[in-house]
């Protein structure tokens, strides 16, 4: 994976594939800020209100750098690759593609519990000017599926047995590290941890997990959650921050 520069936007990203990059970290004298939706809309919906979040505090919309999803429940992979055309497409209207790469880091999950009637937009981040030194980043959401986006790249397809997914779970631990390190970043950056499954998170963790990040400071936080597509079992996402902010439509100060 290479880090590519992406001048004048505040942020640079972590090559990825045509959907989403594997994460952005804020350039010198730049910060991540990260933001949930206090109640999520409609992700195109979702999409153009972050657009004026950003723009009402005198940014530019190519300062977005990532988008977190809600989905009623997880796709078929062709119907994965459909909804990816239709969210590149508002990627591509507004120029944010550098060079034909995909700069925005980007999690899609489908929550077990009171799932969405369609995909939603239940985040974003996005780069600002920034007065402290500290490195601030978000890694990309990952499942256990390396390579492109085809069924036979998910790693043991269809298996759920515990061995199958302390498996998955180490092959996705091992990705974010992987991400987090082509980022610049190390595990005593981070300051948010997610884990999305909906299998028994707390052994997977204790597996694969949090051995690996023993010199973080930010608690794993699980979502039952399924990844976007079936038969993908385990999925986590990472970021480190200085500032996380909420707000609602109306766009709180």
């Amino acid at each position: 994976m290479k880090l590519i520069e992406n001048p004048g936007r505040g942020f640079s990203f972590l090559e990825g594939i045509y959907p989403y990059s594997s994460g952005v970290v804020a350039e010198p004298d730049f910060e991540i800020v990260h933001v949930n939706l206090a109640e999520w809309l409609p992700w195109q919906q979702g999409m153009q209100e972050a657009r004026n979040y950003v723009e009402s505090r005198g940014l530019v919309v190519t300062q977005l750098c990532g988008f977190e999803l809600r989905c009623p429940k997880p796709h078929s992979m062709g119907g994965f690759i459909g909804f990816n055309e239709d969210y590149r497409g508002v990627l591509e209207a507004w120029d944010l593609i550098v060079d034909g790469q995909n700069p925005i880091a980007r999690t899609n999950v489908a929550p077990v519990e009171n799932p969405p009637a369609e995909t939603m937009l239940h985040a974003f981040s996005y780069a600002r000017p920034a007065s402290h030194n500290h490195r601030t980043l978000v890694v990309a959401g990952g499942g256990e599926l390396l390579g492109p986006l085809a069924v036979e790249n998910i790693i043991r397809c269809g298996d759920v047995s515990f061995d199958a997914l302390q498996e998955k779970a180490s092959v996705v631990m091992n990705l974010m590290l992987q991400r987090l390190s082509g980022l610049g970043g190390l595990p005593a950056d981070l300051t948010t941890i997610d884990v999305y499954t909906a299998h028994d998170a707390p052994a997977l963790i204790a597996h694969a997990v949090t051995p690996e990040l023993a010199d973080s400071p930010a608690e794993v936080v699980w979502y039952n959650t399924r990844p976007p597509i079936v038969d993908i079992e385990f999925e986590m996402d990472m970021r480190a921050t200085a500032e996380e902010q909420l707000t609602s439509r109306q766009w709180d100060s």
